[in-house]
């Protein structure tokens, strides 16, 4: 990703753009503000922020090296390819992080992880980054340990509304890292000569006939399968079993006529760049990274809204030290400085501020704060029980050719 892409920030939509380049949101970014207001994942509302990243933490003191497993994408990173409040991070507390980003793909993760767990070897990991519904699956397996919230203090920073999660009840063992959408994403330029315009906000648009072999999909069902059902008039937060049937049964009508070209996690992105896919069902903070020549959009239909969260596997080797990092995430100030270069929504209370503080449009952002209005716009794809999971994550995988 080259910096001129980011550098003519005035060309984004106000709805798109990510509001400072690399080099003016780092010197910006010491900046902060002593206000609170929270962004309760969409609906702002004032409430008081707690406890600062600097309080006393009398626990068990973190040394060593975090080991870090995430998504690709997923942190701020400057022009020497450095990860800025990671450094910081590491600086203030004499920790270091090796941060991998080795997660492309839920399913693909956990089967790496699976073996050392079930045969109660170390993962190597201090921390790893599951969406919901997975990390239930992590923690209903007894593979992540209960976290010490004496270590994290900030923790009282989080949310009202992602507080109290079905898979975790007072997050015993989970920590929310981003939440984002699941939705359309373009190649504006291959866009628009393929079908004549820059713009994308149908489904119908991704499987126009002129976009043939140049599509990706999510490998993620519930990104990927959940948008299909909500354009076909399914609700993806109450469905049946015939209606996820149907779904899967058209995307394998557009995998034969060669529609889609393949399924793929976050390394969808390097395809957009080089132009070898148009577009995609992606995620909203890769586009915005990616800058002002790709599009994201929620479809007409609604998209999917997700949440990555941070957990502690059992037996990691710096449960402490994994603490302390996400105690640190958990400050309003670093949790905007996060923000601002990642574009997806922040689960701190006191963010939302700090971020205006670094530019006021980037608080307007609703990638990153959204309201309730754009909410209305997403679904958050229903709960499956074991027999479902098991049920419907073997017809996907067959439909992905595993």
């Amino acid at each position: 990703m080259t910096e001129e892409k980011r550098k003519d920030l005035s060309k984004l939509p106000p709805e798109l753009r990510p509001f400072l380049s690399r080099r003016a949101f780092l010197a910006a970014a010491g900046v902060t503000s002593a206000a609170a207001v929270a962004a309760a994942c969409g609906a702002r509302t004032s409430t008081d922020v707690a406890t600062p990243v600097d309080a006393e933490i009398t626990t068990e003191a973190a040394t060593g090296t975090v080991v870090w497993s995430n998504w690709t994408l997923y942190i701020d990173v400057d022009d020497a390819g450095a990860y800025p409040t990671l450094d910081k991070f590491v600086a203030a507390e004499s920790i270091d992080v090796d941060y991998i980003e080795d997660y492309n793909d839920n399913n693909e993760f956990w089967a790496k992880m699976l073996p050392l767990l079930q045969s109660g070897q170390p993962t190597g990991r201090d921390i790893v980054s599951p969406t919901d519904w997975m990390a239930a699956r992590w923690i209903s397996n007894n593979y992540t340990e209960e976290l010490d919230k004496a270590n994290i203090p900030n923790e009282a920073n989080l949310i009202d509304a992602l507080r109290n999660p079905g898979f975790d009840p007072g997050r015993k063992f989970s920590l929310p890292w981003q939440s984002g959408y699941g939705g359309l994403g373009w190649n504006k330029a291959k866009l628009k000569e393929a079908i004549g315009t820059e713009d994308m906000t149908s489904v119908d648009q991704l499987f126009d006939p002129r976009l043939k072999g140049k599509i990706v999909l999510l490998t993620e069902l519930r990104d990927t399968v959940g948008v299909v059902m909500a354009w076909q008039g399914a609700d993806p937060t109450d469905f049946t079993t015939d209606q996820f049937m149907e779904a899967i049964d058209f995307l394998q009508t557009q995998v034969d006529n060669g529609q889609i070209q393949q399924f793929m996690g976050n390394d969808y992105a390097v395809g957009l760049e080089n132009g070898d896919i148009t577009a995609v069902i992606g995620w909203s903070g890769d586009l915005v990274q990616l800058g002002e020549d790709f599009g994201f959009a929620l479809p007409e239909t609604k998209g999917n809204l997700w949440t990555d969260n941070l957990l502690i596997p059992v037996g990691a080797a710096n449960k402490a030290g994994a603490e302390r990092v996400m105690n640190w995430y958990y400050d309003p100030a670093i949790a905007a400085e996060l923000a601002a270069y990642v574009n997806y929504i922040s689960p701190v209370k006191g963010a939302e501020v700090e971020a205006a503080a670094i530019d006021p449009a980037l608080a307007e952002n609703p990638l990153i704060f959204p309201t309730a209005a754009d909410l209305e716009k997403t679904f958050i794809f229903m709960s499956l029980t074991p027999e479902q999971e098991d049920e419907y994550n073997a017809v996907w995988q067959k439909l992905l050719g595993n």
